[in-house]
């Protein structure tokens, strides 16, 4: 009978625990769109001053950056690198996108 009540204790404990993670995933989503949107305009604005997609000195910041805020969070700061590597490669794509767009505009 004890060993149930501990079994439905965790269970409980688990359900909780999954509730704040599920709460934190849409947190990351809607911080993923919002910066999404800021990245956006930036590339609006590089296509339209002809600046180039890629930043590689800026990137590199960055890099700097979320790896000392990952060490300071306790997270693994090479997780915290190849998430951002990944957030940007998605950007750059995007700001290619868009310059290409910017560009069949101009033209037509």
């Amino acid at each position: 009978m004890n060993e149930e009540k501990d079994m439905a204790d965790a269970r409980v404990i688990l359900a909780g625990y999954r509730a704040s993670i599920d709460n934190i995933d849409a947190a990351l989503i809607h911080m993923l769109a919002e910066r999404f949107r800021c990245t956006k305009a930036v590339g609006v604005l590089k296509a339209e001053h002809g600046l180039p997609p890629a930043d590689p000195a800026r990137e590199q910041q960055q890099i700097a950056r979320l790896r000392q805020l990952a060490k300071d969070a306790n997270l693994d700061p090479d997780f915290a690198e190849k998430f951002l590597n990944f957030v940007v490669r998605e950007v750059i794509r995007h700001h290619e996108q868009i310059a290409a767009s910017n560009g069949a505009a101009k033209a037509g």
